[in-house]
């Protein structure tokens, strides 16, 4: 599966798998219904207010809805993922968003060079450049994407039990570190983050990499006979409890 290394704040690579076809195909149907929905009722309240009856009195009135509808139908993208991250709605109720191939989030002008080239992957093409370049590119990028220097990842990976990071732990379980407690939640989940990529790559150094820099937050040294590995599940173990007893 291709992915997308992410930088994080604590400055850490985090793989995040690359959106496939079907999801992004997924994403624009949703808009394009939601558009349908919202088109049928504008007509609805149109026809029900009598408006439809008084159009060769006033004309205006109805190029103005369709003016606004239709702007609204053209620049919907392009706000949608300036101002919600790399998401529209469909994007976000599948869990996808658009990102730098560098990992970073992308700038404004990247956003707006993959919207401008929506023209040459849909309309201009009948629908089929934007959908066949993901098909077959190495990062599953539309036409757009390639020029901007973006692609669209998934945010959410399939997750379980084992994948949680706020277990319970046991009543009468004794921390080791105390100062566990400068940490946040975002922290820990990072954290576990890290472990779980480690567990899909086996590249060590995500491990040597974040327990170095929680050491150093935490300003402790890692227990003689204790690996990074352990002394990740143990910090992680400890904000558990401590955040239970604060509850």
């Amino acid at each position: 599966m291709e992915t997308i290394k992410v930088n994080t704040s604590q400055h850490v690579d985090i793989d995040y798998p690359v959106a496939g076809l079907g999801e992004r195909l997924a994403a624009r149907l949703i808009d394009l219904g939601m558009f349908l929905v919202l088109y049928s009722i504008l007509a609805l309240l149109f026809i029900s207010t009598g408006l439809s009856a008084n159009l060769k009195s006033t004309p205006y009135l109805l190029y103005a809805m369709i003016g606004i509808f239709a702007a609204s139908y053209i620049f919907y993208n392009l706000i949608c993922e300036i101002f919600m991250n790399g998401q529209c709605i469909g994007k976000r109720l599948m869990k996808i968003k658009v990102i730098s191939l560098d990992g970073s989030k992308p700038s404004i002008g990247q956003y707006f060079i993959r919207w401008l080239f929506r023209l040459v992957d849909f309309p201009l093409t009948a629908q089929l450049g934007g959908l066949i370049c993901v098909a077959i590119s190495e990062k599953k990028q539309r036409i757009g994407d390639i020029v901007a220097g973006t692609t669209v990842i998934k945010t959410v990976p399939y997750t379980n039990y084992d994948h949680i990071a706020f277990h319970p732990v046991e009543e009468d379980y004794v921390p080791v570190f105390d100062k566990v407690n400068i940490l946040t939640d975002g922290d820990v989940e990072l954290i576990h983050e890290v472990i779980s990529t480690y567990y899909k790559t086996y590249n060590t150094e995500l491990i040597y990499t974040m327990s170095a820099k929680v050491a150093a937050h935490l300003s402790v040294s890692i227990p003689t006979g204790m690996n990074e590995m352990e002394f990740l599940k143990t910090v992680i173990k400890d904000y558990n409890h401590q955040t239970a007893i604060a509850i």
